[in-house]
Protein backbone atom coordinates (compact mmCIF):
# COMPACT_ATOMS: atom_id res chain seq x y z
CA UNK A 1 0.00 0.00 0.00
CA UNK A 2 1.51 3.57 -1.00
CA UNK A 3 2.26 6.00 1.72
CA UNK A 4 -0.62 8.29 2.55
CA UNK A 5 0.12 11.81 1.05
CA UNK A 6 -1.80 14.73 2.04
CA UNK A 7 -3.34 17.87 0.61
CA UNK A 8 -5.65 20.12 1.92
CA UNK A 9 -8.36 21.79 -0.29
CA UNK A 10 -12.25 23.37 -0.01
CA UNK A 11 -15.36 22.45 -1.85
CA UNK A 12 -18.22 25.26 -1.70
CA UNK A 13 -18.28 24.86 2.13
CA UNK A 14 -16.83 26.66 5.23
CA UNK A 15 -15.34 23.46 6.11
CA UNK A 16 -12.10 22.49 5.27
CA UNK A 17 -11.91 18.98 4.27
CA UNK A 18 -8.48 16.71 4.68
CA UNK A 19 -7.81 14.65 1.26
CA UNK A 20 -5.23 11.37 2.18
CA UNK A 21 -4.62 8.62 -0.53
CA UNK A 22 -6.04 5.12 1.08
CA UNK A 23 -4.38 2.70 -1.62
CA UNK A 24 -6.52 3.77 -4.46
CA UNK A 25 -9.44 5.44 -2.57
CA UNK A 26 -9.71 9.12 -2.19
CA UNK A 27 -10.59 9.84 1.87
CA UNK A 28 -11.43 12.97 2.91
CA UNK A 29 -12.32 14.05 6.17
CA UNK A 30 -14.72 16.59 7.45
CA UNK A 31 -17.01 17.63 10.67
CA UNK A 32 -20.68 16.25 10.85
CA UNK A 33 -23.37 18.02 11.90
CA UNK A 34 -25.33 14.86 13.01
CA UNK A 35 -24.77 11.56 13.59
CA UNK A 36 -28.22 10.08 14.24
CA UNK A 37 -30.61 10.54 11.70
CA UNK A 38 -34.32 9.98 12.22
CA UNK A 39 -35.07 6.38 10.76
CA UNK A 40 -37.73 5.99 7.85
CA UNK A 41 -39.08 3.78 4.74
CA UNK A 42 -37.43 0.21 4.20
CA UNK A 43 -36.31 0.33 8.30
CA UNK A 44 -38.38 3.02 9.34
CA UNK A 45 -38.99 0.40 12.72
CA UNK A 46 -35.90 2.07 13.89
CA UNK A 47 -35.34 5.01 15.84
CA UNK A 48 -32.32 6.16 13.81
CA UNK A 49 -29.92 4.87 11.63
CA UNK A 50 -26.50 5.62 12.40
CA UNK A 51 -23.61 5.90 9.35
CA UNK A 52 -20.13 6.45 10.60
CA UNK A 53 -18.55 6.84 6.91
CA UNK A 54 -20.32 8.25 3.58
CA UNK A 55 -19.14 6.83 0.82
CA UNK A 56 -17.73 2.91 0.52
CA UNK A 57 -14.66 1.26 0.04
CA UNK A 58 -16.83 -1.57 -1.00
CA UNK A 59 -18.49 -0.10 -3.94
CA UNK A 60 -20.13 -3.63 -4.83
CA UNK A 61 -21.62 -3.36 -8.64
CA UNK A 62 -25.56 -3.22 -7.17
CA UNK A 63 -25.10 -0.74 -3.98
CA UNK A 64 -28.12 1.29 -4.04
CA UNK A 65 -26.55 3.75 -1.24
CA UNK A 66 -24.71 5.18 -4.41
CA UNK A 67 -27.60 7.27 -5.08
CA UNK A 68 -27.09 9.16 -1.80
CA UNK A 69 -23.59 10.19 -2.95
CA UNK A 70 -23.18 14.16 -2.54
CA UNK A 71 -23.04 14.34 -6.67
CA UNK A 72 -23.27 13.05 -9.47
CA UNK A 73 -19.44 12.77 -9.94
CA UNK A 74 -19.22 10.93 -6.62
CA UNK A 75 -21.81 9.09 -7.58
CA UNK A 76 -20.16 7.70 -10.75
CA UNK A 77 -17.29 7.04 -9.03
CA UNK A 78 -18.83 5.23 -6.02
CA UNK A 79 -16.13 2.80 -4.62
CA UNK A 80 -13.48 5.22 -5.06
CA UNK A 81 -14.16 7.76 -1.93
CA UNK A 82 -15.12 7.90 1.58
CA UNK A 83 -15.74 10.77 3.82
CA UNK A 84 -15.09 10.29 7.41
CA UNK A 85 -16.90 12.15 9.67
CA UNK A 86 -14.05 12.89 12.38
CA UNK A 87 -16.28 14.84 14.96
CA UNK A 88 -18.32 11.78 14.91
CA UNK A 89 -17.96 10.58 18.69
CA UNK A 90 -18.41 13.91 20.04
CA UNK A 91 -21.94 14.75 17.90
CA UNK A 92 -23.15 11.51 18.80
CA UNK A 93 -22.21 11.51 22.50
CA UNK A 94 -24.76 14.66 22.51
CA UNK A 95 -27.44 13.38 20.55
CA UNK A 96 -27.85 10.51 22.98
CA UNK A 97 -27.56 12.76 25.61
CA UNK A 98 -30.76 14.85 24.62
CA UNK A 99 -32.50 11.22 23.89
CA UNK A 100 -31.83 10.02 27.19
CA UNK A 101 -33.50 13.47 28.74
CA UNK A 102 -36.78 13.44 26.73
CA UNK A 103 -36.88 9.53 27.07
CA UNK A 104 -35.50 8.25 30.01
CA UNK A 105 -37.45 5.34 30.18
CA UNK A 106 -37.43 4.00 26.10
CA UNK A 107 -33.61 3.02 25.02
CA UNK A 108 -32.91 4.06 21.34
CA UNK A 109 -33.46 1.79 18.23
CA UNK A 110 -30.20 2.28 15.96
CA UNK A 111 -29.60 0.63 12.52
CA UNK A 112 -25.52 0.93 11.61
CA UNK A 113 -25.53 1.40 9.30
CA UNK A 114 -27.86 2.00 6.08
CA UNK A 115 -25.66 3.55 3.64
CA UNK A 116 -21.94 2.40 3.92
CA UNK A 117 -20.18 -0.17 5.87
CA UNK A 118 -18.99 0.59 9.39
CA UNK A 119 -16.60 -1.80 8.67
CA UNK A 120 -14.89 -1.06 5.65
CA UNK A 121 -10.97 -1.10 5.22
CA UNK A 122 -10.29 2.54 6.59
CA UNK A 123 -11.97 1.44 9.41
CA UNK A 124 -8.61 -0.58 10.22
CA UNK A 125 -7.13 2.74 10.91
CA UNK A 126 -9.33 4.92 11.79
CA UNK A 127 -11.28 3.14 14.19
CA UNK A 128 -14.35 5.24 13.96
CA UNK A 129 -16.73 2.88 14.77
CA UNK A 130 -15.46 1.20 17.41
CA UNK A 131 -14.86 4.83 19.34
CA UNK A 132 -18.81 4.90 18.72
CA UNK A 133 -19.82 1.94 20.09
CA UNK A 134 -17.96 3.09 23.73
CA UNK A 135 -19.85 5.93 23.06
CA UNK A 136 -22.87 4.28 22.43
CA UNK A 137 -22.63 1.57 25.39
CA UNK A 138 -23.75 3.55 28.42
CA UNK A 139 -26.96 4.25 26.69
CA UNK A 140 -27.84 0.53 26.21
CA UNK A 141 -29.41 0.83 22.75
CA UNK A 142 -30.87 -1.60 20.62
CA UNK A 143 -28.29 -2.13 17.63
CA UNK A 144 -28.09 -3.65 14.78
CA UNK A 145 -24.76 -3.75 12.97
CA UNK A 146 -25.00 -4.49 8.75
CA UNK A 147 -21.72 -5.44 7.74
CA UNK A 148 -19.80 -7.68 5.04
CA UNK A 149 -16.17 -7.03 7.02
CA UNK A 150 -14.45 -9.19 9.03
CA UNK A 151 -13.03 -6.35 10.59
CA UNK A 152 -15.70 -6.30 13.04
CA UNK A 153 -14.07 -9.15 14.69
CA UNK A 154 -11.73 -6.71 16.22
CA UNK A 155 -14.19 -5.43 18.14
CA UNK A 156 -15.99 -8.77 19.77
CA UNK A 157 -14.22 -7.12 23.08
CA UNK A 158 -16.66 -4.08 22.84
CA UNK A 159 -19.59 -6.13 21.22
CA UNK A 160 -20.35 -8.63 24.28
CA UNK A 161 -20.62 -5.55 26.03
CA UNK A 162 -24.31 -5.29 24.45
CA UNK A 163 -26.86 -6.63 25.95
CA UNK A 164 -29.47 -6.09 23.13
CA UNK A 165 -27.55 -6.52 19.78
CA UNK A 166 -27.39 -8.38 16.51
CA UNK A 167 -24.99 -8.05 13.76
CA UNK A 168 -26.04 -8.91 10.42
CA UNK A 169 -23.17 -10.47 8.34
CA UNK A 170 -24.02 -9.93 4.26
CA UNK A 171 -23.61 -12.48 2.29
CA UNK A 172 -25.41 -12.20 -1.15
CA UNK A 173 -23.97 -15.44 -2.92
CA UNK A 174 -21.96 -18.42 -1.66
CA UNK A 175 -19.80 -18.41 -5.50
CA UNK A 176 -16.30 -16.87 -4.74
CA UNK A 177 -16.60 -16.34 -8.85
CA UNK A 178 -20.24 -14.65 -8.46
CA UNK A 179 -18.79 -12.17 -5.71
CA UNK A 180 -16.15 -11.45 -7.73
CA UNK A 181 -18.11 -10.59 -10.56
CA UNK A 182 -20.37 -8.86 -8.44
CA UNK A 183 -18.33 -6.96 -5.80
CA UNK A 184 -14.45 -7.86 -6.18
CA UNK A 185 -13.58 -5.03 -3.63
CA UNK A 186 -15.39 -7.07 -1.31
CA UNK A 187 -13.85 -9.88 1.72
CA UNK A 188 -14.24 -13.57 0.16
CA UNK A 189 -17.08 -15.47 1.41
CA UNK A 190 -15.12 -17.67 3.44
CA UNK A 191 -13.52 -14.61 5.07
CA UNK A 192 -17.36 -13.57 6.22
CA UNK A 193 -18.52 -16.87 7.17
CA UNK A 194 -15.22 -17.17 9.05
CA UNK A 195 -15.84 -13.56 10.96
CA UNK A 196 -19.26 -14.56 12.12
CA UNK A 197 -18.68 -17.80 13.45
CA UNK A 198 -16.04 -16.29 15.05
CA UNK A 199 -18.47 -12.92 16.63
CA UNK A 200 -21.10 -15.94 17.28
CA UNK A 201 -18.63 -18.60 18.85
CA UNK A 202 -15.45 -16.63 20.62
CA UNK A 203 -17.93 -14.87 23.66
CA UNK A 204 -17.98 -16.59 27.08
CA UNK A 205 -21.66 -15.92 28.09
CA UNK A 206 -20.58 -16.14 31.70
CA UNK A 207 -18.38 -12.78 30.42
CA UNK A 208 -20.57 -10.82 28.46
CA UNK A 209 -23.93 -11.32 25.67
CA UNK A 210 -23.91 -13.18 22.86
CA UNK A 211 -25.19 -10.93 19.82
CA UNK A 212 -28.23 -12.37 17.33
CA UNK A 213 -26.48 -13.23 14.25
CA UNK A 214 -27.87 -12.78 10.89
CA UNK A 215 -26.69 -13.74 7.45
CA UNK A 216 -28.20 -11.23 4.65
CA UNK A 217 -28.05 -12.58 1.44
CA UNK A 218 -29.49 -9.66 -0.19
CA UNK A 219 -29.67 -8.77 -2.71
CA UNK A 220 -29.84 -12.71 -3.42
CA UNK A 221 -27.13 -13.34 -5.93
CA UNK A 222 -26.78 -16.36 -8.19
CA UNK A 223 -24.63 -19.43 -5.53
CA UNK A 224 -23.05 -22.05 -8.89
CA UNK A 225 -24.83 -25.78 -7.72
CA UNK A 226 -21.75 -27.24 -6.92
CA UNK A 227 -21.44 -24.48 -3.85
CA UNK A 228 -25.04 -24.30 -3.30
CA UNK A 229 -24.99 -27.17 -0.39
CA UNK A 230 -21.94 -26.54 1.40
CA UNK A 231 -23.01 -22.97 1.76
CA UNK A 232 -26.16 -23.35 2.78
CA UNK A 233 -24.81 -25.73 5.70
CA UNK A 234 -22.58 -23.04 6.32
CA UNK A 235 -25.58 -20.72 7.42
CA UNK A 236 -26.65 -22.83 10.25
CA UNK A 237 -24.38 -20.40 12.60
CA UNK A 238 -26.97 -17.71 12.19
CA UNK A 239 -30.13 -17.63 14.19
CA UNK A 240 -32.14 -16.09 11.30
CA UNK A 241 -31.25 -15.68 7.04
CA UNK A 242 -32.65 -13.15 5.23
CA UNK A 243 -33.34 -13.51 1.39
CA UNK A 244 -34.14 -10.04 -0.72
CA UNK A 245 -33.76 -9.60 -4.27
CA UNK A 246 -32.72 -6.85 -6.07
CA UNK A 247 -34.00 -3.22 -5.64
CA UNK A 248 -35.90 -1.93 -9.23
CA UNK A 249 -33.49 -0.28 -11.78
CA UNK A 250 -34.18 3.64 -12.04
CA UNK A 251 -32.92 6.49 -13.56
CA UNK A 252 -33.65 8.39 -10.43
CA UNK A 253 -30.47 9.80 -8.38
CA UNK A 254 -32.03 9.70 -4.71
CA UNK A 255 -33.71 6.63 -5.30
CA UNK A 256 -32.55 3.24 -3.68
CA UNK A 257 -31.81 1.68 -7.13
CA UNK A 258 -29.90 -0.91 -8.85
CA UNK A 259 -26.92 0.32 -10.44
CA UNK A 260 -26.50 -0.21 -14.05
CA UNK A 261 -23.15 -1.73 -13.32
CA UNK A 262 -24.98 -4.62 -11.18
CA UNK A 263 -27.54 -4.66 -14.64
CA UNK A 264 -25.03 -5.72 -16.32
CA UNK A 265 -22.95 -8.31 -14.80
CA UNK A 266 -26.58 -10.33 -14.64
CA UNK A 267 -25.99 -10.50 -18.34
CA UNK A 268 -23.28 -13.10 -17.78
CA UNK A 269 -25.74 -15.07 -15.47
CA UNK A 270 -28.93 -15.50 -17.82
CA UNK A 271 -29.29 -18.74 -16.53
CA UNK A 272 -30.88 -17.80 -13.29
CA UNK A 273 -32.23 -14.37 -14.42
CA UNK A 274 -34.14 -15.36 -17.14
CA UNK A 275 -36.37 -17.19 -14.60
CA UNK A 276 -35.28 -15.07 -11.58
CA UNK A 277 -38.66 -15.44 -10.04
CA UNK A 278 -38.44 -19.07 -9.95
CA UNK A 279 -34.79 -19.06 -9.42
CA UNK A 280 -35.55 -17.22 -5.87
CA UNK A 281 -38.60 -19.30 -4.93
CA UNK A 282 -36.17 -22.55 -5.40
CA UNK A 283 -33.48 -21.11 -3.65
CA UNK A 284 -35.55 -19.88 -0.63
CA UNK A 285 -37.41 -23.46 -0.40
CA UNK A 286 -33.88 -24.97 -0.01
CA UNK A 287 -33.04 -22.51 2.75
CA UNK A 288 -36.33 -23.83 4.37
CA UNK A 289 -35.93 -27.49 3.90
CA UNK A 290 -31.80 -27.71 4.92
CA UNK A 291 -31.93 -25.43 8.26
CA UNK A 292 -35.35 -25.83 10.20
CA UNK A 293 -33.64 -24.65 13.02
CA UNK A 294 -32.87 -21.12 11.53
CA UNK A 295 -35.57 -18.50 10.86
CA UNK A 296 -35.80 -17.65 7.71
CA UNK A 297 -37.09 -14.09 6.85
CA UNK A 298 -37.86 -12.28 3.52
CA UNK A 299 -37.07 -8.21 2.79
CA UNK A 300 -37.92 -5.44 4.98
CA UNK A 301 -39.14 -8.54 7.64
CA UNK A 302 -36.02 -9.78 8.15
CA UNK A 303 -33.82 -6.46 8.93
CA UNK A 304 -35.68 -5.48 12.70
CA UNK A 305 -33.46 -6.09 15.59
CA UNK A 306 -36.62 -8.69 16.96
Amino acid sequence: MPKPQYEYYCINTPTKLVKEVFGDINVYTQDAKSLLTKASGFINAYDFTLNPYRGCQYGCSYCYAAAFSPNPKMREDWGKWVIIKQNAAEILEKELERWCKKNPDKPPIIYMSSVTDPYQPIESKYELTRSLLDVMYPYRPILVIQTRSPIITRDIDILQRFKHLRVNMSIPTGSESVRRDFEPRSPSVKARINAITKVKQSIDSDKGFIPKVSITITPLLPTLEKDEAAFIEKLKIADRVVIQDFHPSQNRSLVATTREAAAEVKQKYAWWYDAEKLSYIRFKEKLMSHLPDVEIREGKDGFGYD
